[in-house]
């Protein structure tokens, strides 16, 4: 086997672990619910270790494990949430692609995280925007009002939420960059 197939092939099984990881965690990972907002410990682990890997693969990886939280039950208002991942993550993605040293201090790695997490967390509330505006949510929502159940609950909340997945990324993939023998976006340097 030549070294791109090897490589191909690599990036294909980690792809599918990512997948499988991306539909197990919410499922069966601890999850807090204030809907519309949601935090599910780790749930966007997988979609970001993709897209330190390749734009493909964080594509790939967020539409399948948007799958996770539709097989777990959660709302559709947060299934399509999840799906909002496919856009941060390709946004980093080929970001990282474009810049191999954007993750080489903890500097421009802090400033790429909390870049990305603005992104995810503006999707998000688009998101939930339009179902609070149009489509219709509980109740429960509209008592609570929009800045508290939209912006903070969901928008700040989002943001904070990537940005601790983002640092156990980090720490996961630092080390298993070492050791898997295939070209990444992102080389963890500090």
């Amino acid at each position: 086997m030549t070294n791109t197939n090897k490589d191909k092939v690599i990036t294909m099984t980690l792809s599918a672990l990512l997948c499988a990881l991306g539909i197990l965690i919410p499922m069966y990972f601890p999850s807090i619910r204030i809907e519309p907002a949601s935090y599910t410990l780790a749930s966007h682990v997988p979609v970001i270790i993709a897209m330190f890997i390749s734009p493909s693969v964080a594509a790939f990886v967020s539409l399948v494990s948007t799958l996770g939280f539709l097989i777990a039950g959660f709302p559709i208002v947060i299934v399509f949430r999840a799906l909002t991942h496919l856009i941060f993550s390709l946004i980093g993605a080929f970001m990282l692609k474009k810049n191999h040293n954007l993750l080489q201090s903890i500097k421009s790695t802090s400033i790429f995280a909390v870049f990305i997490s603005i992104i995810h967390g503006a999707a998000e509330v688009a998101v939930v925007t339009y179902f609070y505006w149009v489509s219709g949510v509980p109740v429960s929502f509209y008592e609570k009002g929009f800045l508290i159940s939209v912006v903070l609950m969901v928008g700040v909340g989002t943001v904070i939420h990537s940005l601790v997945d983002f640092s156990i990324a980090v720490f996961v993939w630092k080390p298993l960059q070492r050791i898997i023998p295939i070209s990444a976006n992102a080389k963890i340097d500090f």
